[in-house]
């Protein structure tokens, strides 16, 4: 975790309202030298002030809903301390500032933990200590226990307090005047000492099981951790990246039907395109079970991340190499189909090479066609499309590229290699698609640098997902796994209000976009290449 300054309570508050109790122990660690103090002031015995300023910290674990301005968590904390302090005040019937007790009473004390001479003696040092603060005005009483217990700090002191640090000094120098000198060194080692330690907020922390658990709450963890802007938009961009893939293979499917010339080549695309469509959907109920799983069976979720990743990363190998040996398959079923059936490839379009088949453009750029698209299924040994705009099973872009396996700076298929990507396998440096994988990666299931997920996300430096989420550094999902996992550390690279939003925003656009070409080229198959088959 980094240092407790770099974290403000805004944060702070937010990851505990998510079921974060490692983050609501900082706020402990935070504030618990000053409730501590301020308690002391009023009470005289430090027993009772420890005990005050538990409650006022469990207190503030159960209305922390109600907070309505985080920032100003200190000044929240303070009152519900003082209200304490005053309700004391009313049970007692007097003023709470009473006599420590006296080396009399120390003998009645029993302790397993310090023997019962030091024990009178940290009892008659709290006497002492008391009978001469007990003569300073509450005024000045309280800035004196704070200046001690705060590393002697004036600044410290003022914005505890809400003062100006000359106001600090003035009451300082009044306090130390009306101290009695011969004991104002042993009062100062004495508050030095006698400061809360780990133990004051391990006490806290060790009260609240008898709250809401946040593994009980996951739902509401979960609710916090996407409340934001960025998160909300996230998971609807996975979602779109998701369905424009799926988009994408549908076109695909019927593209590939247009283009079929004989029963055998029709039953062949179906098959073909059942088992790369059920394929992929069963690898994503695969990661929505292991989902499911580490929910019901909490205790082992992190069985299940590694699993879901462990998916992620064999569902990059096998899908590219599944779909590859599909598309060489095609080209040699039609090669094959042209040879045993020529009078269905009678047709002038069915011809190799034909302008029906393909186009291509007469413009060119660096000894590169403009455009280069073909329209019809190609025979065994036919090089892939190849221009500055390319489309077809095999398409290489060096602008852009749609197709099966389309490789471009910006590329759309079922593969698509290349810096902005859009498909059902993406590998980009931004990458959108039902899997992706890139520097920034975005879809149902991603692995990259940043990932965002649907179902699960492993990133380097960051990982959001409704699901699962692994990371190097930082990490946000109801199952995460990261040195910083659901804190307000990960919340703070993840959410970025000046450019998250609106950039994810942005790549909904470009996902939907993305299938206005792919459409066209549909279109385009359908109206050139579209025919009954014969039998």
């Amino acid at each position: 975790m980094p240092s407790l300054d770099l974290i403000s309570d805004a944060e702070l508050v937010a990851a505990s309202l998510a079921g974060d109790r490692v983050a609501f122990s900082r706020i402990v660690e935070r504030y618990q030298r000053l409730l501590c103090s301020l308690a002391y002031s009023s009470t005289g015995q430090l027993s009772q002030s420890e005990d005050l300023a538990q409650e006022a910290f469990l207190e503030a674990w159960r209305q922390l809903g109600s907070l309505r301005e985080p920032e100003k968590l200190r000044s929240w904390l303070c009152g519900i301390l003082r209200h304490k302090v005053g309700r004391l005040r009313r049970t007692d019937g007097k003023e709470p500032v009473r006599q420590a007790g006296t080396l009399e009473d120390a003998g009645e004390v029993v302790s397993a933990e310090m023997p019962v001479a030091d024990q009178a003696m940290q009892q008659e040092e709290q006497a002492i200590l008391w009978s001469a603060l007990e003569r300073v005005p509450a005024l000045y009483r309280e800035p004196l226990v704070l200046y001690y217990r705060e590393h002697r700090s004036v600044e410290h002191v003022a914005d505890a307090l809400d003062l100006t640090e000359d106001t600090v000094k003035q009451r300082l120098a009044r306090g130390r005047h009306i101290l009695q000198e011969q004991v104002l060194a042993f009062v100062e080692g004495a508050l030095v000492r006698s400061t809360p330690g780990n133990m004051f907020t391990v006490g806290v922390l060790a009260a609240l099981p008898a709250f809401p658990d946040p593994v009980e709450t996951v739902g509401i963890g979960t609710a916090a951790a996407h409340g934001s802007m960025l998160a909300k938009t996230t998971g609807i961009a996975a979602l779109v990246a998701s369905l424009s893939g799926v988009a994408s293979a549908v076109m695909a499917l019927r593209s590939n039907l247009d283009q079929s010339r004989t029963p055998r080549e029709r039953r062949a695309v179906v098959k073909a395109t059942g088992w790369i469509f059920f394929g992929a959907l069963g690898f994503l109920v695969a990661w929505y079970l292991l989902r499911a799983g580490a929910f019901r069976w909490w205790d082992q979720r992190v069985g299940f991340a590694v699993g879901a990743q462990a998916l992620l990363l064999v569902t990059v190998v096998i899908w590219p190499v599944a779909l590859m040996r599909t598309m060489r398959y095609m080209r040699r079923l039609r090669s094959a189909e042209r040879r045993a059936h020529p009078e269905l490839f009678q047709d002038a379009r069915d011809q190799v090479g034909s302008t029906a088949g393909q186009y291509k453009s007469r413009f060119q750029l660096l000894g590169v066609p403009l455009v280069h698209i073909r329209f019809s299924t190609p025979d065994e040994g036919e090089r892939p499309v190849f221009g500055w705009l390319a489309a077809g099973d095999r398409a290489y872009g060096l602008l852009f590229a749609w197709g099966g396996y389309a490789v471009a700076p910006v590329s759309v298929g079922a593969i698509s290699v290349g810096v902005l990507t859009v498909g059902s396998l993406s590998i980009g440096f931004i990458s959108l698609g039902t899997v992706a994988v890139g520097a920034f990666a975005l879809g149902c299931v991603s692995v990259g640098v940043k990932a965002y997920a649907w179902l699960s996300a492993l990133g380097w430096i960051t990982a959001q997902s409704g699901g699962f989420a692994v990371a190097w550094w930082s990490a946000l999902a109801p199952v995460a796994l990261a040195p910083h996992a659901n804190d307000a550390v990960a919340r703070g690279y993840l959410d970025d209000p000046t450019g998250g939003p609106s950039r994810v925003i942005i790549f909904i656009v470009i996902s939907l976009l993305t299938l206005i070409p792919v459409a066209y080229y549909a279109r385009a198959v359908r109206r050139r290449m579209g025919q009954k088959v014969k039998s």
